[in-house]
């Protein structure tokens, strides 16, 4: 049963002969009734202050909703973020493991090929010195041969007839040395040498 102050104010009882003074009992009743009034005054302030702070509260409870989603958001995304990172860091790695390794390659076979390009110039080169030394070799036999031939073979016989043209041969020599007599058979010798 819900009592209102007007209720308690307006309540009526029986009288009897030895009852209650009514007066007494009134003054009691209104006092009730006003602190009723007060007390259901302030119910219903703090029924409102309820209210409100159900409304504040539910408010707080969306915003911390809405904070806790975008914390969740942010770790999420930073933890996507990170896992890309490592991701593109160990692409990167790779990557580069890879080219090192090419690079790596790239100079052995470089350096296979300078060396076998030094073994080709040193062969060639002792190639070259046993050709050079061959054809010394060959030339000092050479030389060798001509200083021991006789020396007899390199003389122009003298005949008695062509004495008296030698002599003026020997004369127009004397003015050209070229064209000296017998030079026409040391250059059929030469011819014969080489």
């Amino acid at each position: 049963m819900k009592l209102t102050a007007l209720e308690i104010k307006q309540q009526q009882f029986e009288k009897s002969l030895r009852g209650y003074d009514t007066a007494e009992v009134n003054s009691f009743l209104n006092l009730i009734a006003s602190e009723w009034e007060h007390l259901t005054g302030k119910v219903r302030e703090l029924e409102t202050q309820v209210d409100k702070m159900n409304d504040k509260l539910k408010h707080y409870e969306r915003v911390e909703e809405a904070l806790h989603e975008t914390l969740q958001t942010a770790k999420n995304s930073a933890e996507e973020r990170l896992a890309g990172a490592r991701k593109e860091a160990e692409n990167i790695k790779k990557e580069a493991e890879l080219e090192a390794e090419s690079i790596i390659q790239d100079a052995h076979s470089q350096r296979r090929e300078m060396r076998q390009h030094i073994i080709q110039l040193i062969d060639k080169r002792n190639e070259i010195v046993r050709s050079i030394s061959s054809y010394l070799e060959n030339t000092k036999k050479g030389l060798d041969q001509f200083n021991t031939q006789d020396a007899g073979l390199f003389t122009i016989p003298e005949l008695p007839e062509k004495k008296a043209k030698i002599a003026k041969e020997s004369e127009k020599a004397q003015a050209s040395p070229i064209d000296a007599p017998g030079t026409d058979k040391i250059d059929d010798l030469l011819d014969e040498i080489d």
